[in-house]
């Protein structure tokens, strides 16, 4: 009788510090799994600091564990959905290399699997993060749920086990800008919601900005609704409307001979006011132009340098 084969996906940038002590961690929960085979698969985004000389190091060692070295940054979606792709196990659990996403949480994924569930997603129930970034965390979720055709996943991060029948839903798709979290959430068969706490990071820096997480909150805004686009256009016609009864309304003073000397400044208070509006809803639809031009160019998801031990 084969023996399935469970693949741990872990996506990587400038974390020296961390990938030895996971796969360490990993080996030891996938041990008390002895009836399964295991790969462990690192997937390094264009690493700067000594991550690369340790991942070598760490395959030459073990031939279980393999690596994947991007040729440059290609993001915080597309590395992690291009190792999706190049696993080779019967599930792939995937999981942050900075300890947020606990490791003694593998048996209870792999037991949910066990009893039938093609997607196991690991629910963020409390964590140790910053109180208001967890506070805001929490309003995203809730403003995009609310605004999305498709139901989302609250505070669901990717971490999670995928059977090998999902994985090939991914690769079917060709999509060179993948929302994962969203692509679940969609496309996902049926799944089961496990609560964990986030822990803190173990070592080393976030490579979480304002400019990354504005580019995953865009990206689940752009592709799973239409809510910006649909108040722009009815904002827009509330604005024609009103400019229309303004323009009577001031005929009717003028005629009247009531304008007082503030009026100007009211005007000018009213133009501004529509100058702002018009900007950003020139934003908000460029941001909507951005995610169609990104997923007609086609570009690969990514491009390897070179992989270990596959």
């Amino acid at each position: 009788m084969n023996r399935k084969k469970i693949s741990v996906l872990v996506p990587c940038y400038n974390e020296e510090e961390n990938v030895q002590p996971l796969s360490e961690a990993i080996i030891g929960q996938l041990d008390e799994l002895d009836s399964y085979d295991y790969e462990i698969v690192f997937i390094d985004n264009f690493s700067t600091d000594s991550t690369r000389a340790k991942l070598e190091a760490m395959c030459a060692e073990n031939k279980n564990i393999k690596a994947i070295f991007n040729a440059r940054n290609f993001g915080q979606f597309n590395s992690p959905y291009y190792g999706y792709l190049q696993c080779s196990g019967d599930c792939v659990i995937s999981m942050c290399c900075d300890f947020q996403d606990p490791p003694e949480m593998i048996p209870k994924l792999v037991a949910e699997w066990e009893q039938g569930a093609k997607i196991v997603c690991a629910i963020k129930e409390s964590s140790k993060e910053n109180k208001l970034v967890r506070g805001l965390r929490t309003i995203y979720y809730k403003l995009i749920k609310k605004m999305s055709e498709v139901e989302q996943i609250e505070h669901f991060t990717g971490f999670g086990l995928y059977d090998r029948s999902f994985i090939e839903v991914l690769r079917s798709l060709d999509d060179p800008t993948p929302f994962l979290r969203g692509i679940v959430a969609e496309l996902g068969f049926r799944r089961v919601m496990i609560p964990y706490e986030q822990q803190k990071r173990r070592a080393g820096k976030t490579s979480n900005n304002f400019s990354r997480l504005y580019d995953a909150a865009m990206l689940s805004f752009t592709t799973y609704t239409k809510t910006p686009v649909r108040f722009i256009t009815f904002f827009g016609l509330f604005l024609s409307l009103a400019s229309v009864c303004g323009g009577i309304a001031v005929g009717v003073l003028a005629g009247l001979s009531i304008l007082v000397d503030f009026m100007p400044y009211v005007l000018l208070c009213v133009m501004c006011f529509l100058f702002g509006g018009v900007f950003c809803s020139i934003g908000v639809i460029g941001e909507y132009l951005l995610t169609v031009k990104s997923k007609v160019t086609k570009r690969p998801l990514a491009v390897e340098e070179r992989r270990i031990n596959f």
